[in-house]
């Protein structure tokens, strides 16, 4: 595929994630939203799905502001980032993490095809993570393994009951295979 948006905005997050790394690694942060927007274009996902993926921590984790992002990008992928990032961190991990579930449970397919691939990658990296480093690996994280199991679960069942057409059904099972490796 040949298209100039996916290589504008592979530009405009590596710029925004400059200097970033992947929570207690050396793995620069660029690498989760390019694994996710990977994951999308494989499972034949249009365009601005994989772009959202790509951008969908900047404002989130970086100076990006919506505007920036609609203006350069266009208002869709705007909102589909502005849909795959959590509200202000000044509310608990808690609260966090269940506004996501709220919301996936009734978001559009677009915003869940996004939002499963930014998963799919993050439960991927616990995995290898816990295969390098066993349980240690946990404490790399705001919350520990019951904490996380509950939320990935939550998530897992959201797909499950939300994506059941091509691709989402496919990327669905693919998370809660990746979970129960995980969670057993």
């Amino acid at each position: 595929m040949d298209s100039p948006l996916i290589f504008f905005a592979i530009q405009f997050a590596a710029a925004a994630h400059s200097g970033q790394y992947r929570k207690g690694t050396n793995v620069p942060y660029l690498i989760h939203p390019m694994r996710a927007a990977a994951t999308l274009l494989e499972a034949g996902c249009p365009e601005k799905l994989a772009v959202a993926a790509i951008l969908h921590d900047t404002v989130e984790d970086c100076f990006v502001t919506y505007q920036q992002i609609e203006a350069l990008f266009g208002a869709e992928v705007a909102d589909l980032v502005r849909g795959a990032s959590e509200p202000e961190k000044a509310a608990s991990w808690e609260q966090r993490k269940q506004h996501t579930i709220e919301l996936l449970a009734t978001a559009g397919e677009d915003l869940l095809l996004v939002a499963i691939a930014d998963k799919i990658d993050n439960i991927r990296s616990i995995r290898e993570d816990i295969e390098k480093r066993g349980d240690h690996a946990w404490t790399r994280f705001r919350r520990g393994r019951e904490q996380q199991r509950w939320y990935y679960e939550s998530l897992a069942a959201v797909f499950s009951a939300r994506l059941t057409g091509a691709p989402g059904a496919g990327l669905a099972t693919l998370f809660r295979t990746e979970v129960q490796a995980v969670f057993g």
